[in-house]
């Protein structure tokens, strides 16, 4: 009988681990198909659309926007959609969104039309962004959650290597049939993760794990948490933006040398998750925050001291790395802070999101008018990237002494 349980448990585990392999491969898919290809591969295509005469500079450029707009409501609306239907339904329904977009997207029939797909493709992204990791980190035992976070985000990664190799290469066949192999490869992608999400994953077999924390957090730590993130948004858009220009036009090194540059930013982008969640399951979320803080603002300072290329690709690797390996940091310590109150999880994830896009948004616009403003003074902006890390570090370790101080009045 004993032997006879005892089975049954190791089937039951086996049965769990598989679900949330399964899982873990259809986040990494969503966050590939939704942001790694969505948002970052139009990146090479915006000049490409330039020179085959489908738009002009100006009207290609609002195209992008179009793209952080369609994001930022997917971001506000995707628990509703997913509340009207189901978890697993939406995010299938929105992988596949994508992966339309970007056939339509090989057809410039108007450019109302391809705003309103690229609009679309943005919706699919935000919504993805907020509902696939927390579908499928419940099914996850805690010790693990920082790996498997770092897996599914690494998409995002996986995506803006492919915006500085795939791309190009799949240009060399023509525009049309770019957006189309994009759109392929989307297809393809959306049926590997088909049958990886649960059904319902707030019931997940290892949501009900006694929580580490005796305490609910206060709304200070969530709020500091949030901005945070935020400020961690606007303090990559230097390199996001502008690493290519300052390495081809502020260091006069061409076009070429920008893009080696860009393509060891897109290697740091695609490992950052990665070795984030490993530092995270030895270390805990709250401290590889803030070393991830350290060595991101390390990174953006560098260009500033001119120290040659070895430091500057050094630069592009961290920062890189950090973009997306920041993510699941944030993620996870979401769900270190309502571990009590995993209901709560869902929709702080959604918040911490909307942030960083809105921080994303304004620090874009704000670091290109400075820099039109500052004679293009490249210095400038990573001087004001490592600020915002900086201010970022230290809310974060105030935030944390006035959290020892309050538990210990407590005692």
């Amino acid at each position: 009988m004993e032997k006879a349980v005892t089975h049954q448990h190791e089937n039951s585990a086996d049965a769990l681990a598989t679900h949330a392999l399964w899982g873990t491969v259809s986040g990494f898919c969503a966050s590939l198909v939704g942001i790694g290809l969505a948002r970052f591969a139009y990146t090479p295509l915006l000049p490409a659309l330039v020179d085959a005469h489908w738009f002009e500079a100006s009207r290609a450029a609002y195209l992008g926007a179009a793209n952080l707009a369609g994001y930022l409501a997917g971001a506000l609306l995707g628990r509703m959609i997913a509340a009207r239907s189901s978890t697993a339904f939406a995010l299938r329904t929105m992988m596949l969104l994508a992966s339309v977009a970007f056939v339509a997207c090989a057809y410039p029939v108007s450019f109302l039309w391809f705003f309103v797909w690229r609009f679309l493709a943005g919706l699919a992204g935000g919504t993805l962004m907020v509902l696939a990791a927390p579908a499928v980190l419940p099914l996850v035992r805690p010790s693990r959650r920082g790996i498997a976070g770092g897996i599914i985000f690494m998409g995002v990664g996986a995506g803006v290597a492919a915006s500085g190799t795939l791309v190009p290469l799949l240009l060399q066949q023509g525009l049309r049939d770019t957006w189309l192999g994009l759109g392929v490869i989307s297809l393809m992608l959306t049926v590997i993760a088909w049958k990886g999400w649960p059904q319902a994953p707030e019931k997940a077999g290892h949501a009900s794990t006694p929580p580490r924390h005796r305490h609910a957090p206060s709304g200070r730590a969530l709020r500091a948490l949030y901005l945070e993130y935020a400020l961690n948004a606007a303090g990559w858009v230097p390199h996001m933006i502008f690493l290519v220009a300052y390495v081809a036009h502020g260091l006069g090194q061409g076009l070429q040398t920008g893009a080696e540059y860009w393509v060891l930013f897109g290697i740091g982008a695609t490992l950052g998750p990665l070795f984030a969640g490993l530092l995270a399951d030895r270390i805990g979320f709250a401290r590889a925050l803030r070393l991830a803080f350290v060595l991101e603002g390390f990174g953006i300072v560098l260009p500033v001291f001119g120290w040659g290329g070895v430091w500057l690709a050094i630069s592009s690797v961290v920062v890189g790395a950090f973009v997306t390996g920041t993510v699941p940091l944030v993620l996870g310590r979401i769900h270190e802070l309502l571990a009590r109150h995993p209901s709560q999880q869902g929709p702080a994830w959604r918040t911490a999101t909307v942030g960083f896009a809105l921080f994303q948004a304004v620090a874009a616009y704000g670091l290109s008018f400075i820099f039109s403003r500052s004679d293009d003074d490249y210095n400038l902006l990573f001087i004001i990237g490592t600020c915002a890390i900086a201010l970022a570090l230290a809310i974060d370790l105030f935030t944390a002494a006035r959290g020892k101080a309050a538990e210990h009045d407590l005692r």
